[in-house]
This record gives C-alpha cells, sequence and structure tokens, in this order.
C-alpha cells in the first residue's frame, strides 16, 4: 500500500468516526487529474461536519503526521474541503451533495462505496 493509499485509508477512518456515511473514494490515478484520490461522505448537520472535519484532521495527523495544507467551507459547513495534496476530502450535507454530484462529475474514475458503520 502506497502512502497516498495510507491517507486515504485514515481519512475514511477518521470519517467513520464520527459517524459519517455514505463514503465514496474516487480513484483519479489513471486519469489526468487534479489529484489521485477525492474521499466524499456526507454529515446530517453542519454540526456533524465540523465534527466530521475536527476527526479527520486529528486523526490523520495523530497516526500519519500529515497536516492538511487547507481547509474550506468552515464559515457554513454545508460543503467543507480538506485539502492533503493528493488527496481531497469533501464532507457535504446530503442537500449539497445531491446538487454538486461530484461523483458523476467523475464517473471515468474508479468509484468504491464504502458500507455505512452502524
Amino acid at each position: 500500500m502506497t502512502e497516498t493509499e495510507q491517507l486515504v485509508e485514515r481519512i475514511k477512518e477518521g470519517i467513520q468516526e464520527k459517524k459519517g456515511k455514505t463514503i465514496t473514494i474516487v480513484d483519479m490515478t489513471k486519469l489526468e487529474a487534479i489529484c489521485s484520490y477525492f474521499v466524499i461522505c456526507e454529515g446530517a448537520s453542519n454540526t456533524q461536519i465540523m465534527a466530521i472535519t475536527d476527526a479527520v484532521e486529528t486523526y490523520v495527523r495523530k497516526t500519519s503526521n500529515v497536516k492538511p495544507f487547507a481547509i474550506d467551507g468552515l464559515s457554513n459547513a454545508t460543503w467543507v474541503v480538506m485539502d492533503y495534496g493528493d488527496v481531497i476530502v469533501h464532507i457535504f450535507e446530503k442537500e449539497a451533495r445531491d446538487f454538486y454530484n461530484l461523483e458523476h462529475l467523475w464517473s471515468d474514475a474508479k468509484l468504491t462505496d464504502i458500507p455505512d458503520l452502524v
């Protein structure tokens, strides 16, 4: 497993720690894209979206000693983006995720849906 793949796994675990739902990993390594992976998920409220963001940042820093280059969208927390360079994390409210539909925009990439934890 590459460092980038390990980072994706840590991000997924951070999301699951705060019960983020409908996680999709978009593998763009075979495409000419802005990064290698998107990790997309959703939270039920602005509060949960901020908690997921904090959990991802803390968990990844603790387990991989990696910090995001930038985090944007915390002011309204309907769509938060975390930039880890080769991996971009998108944390949405359901309505915003449905509207922007990133999975459809990147449908040429390999999409992996992660089952929700019960």
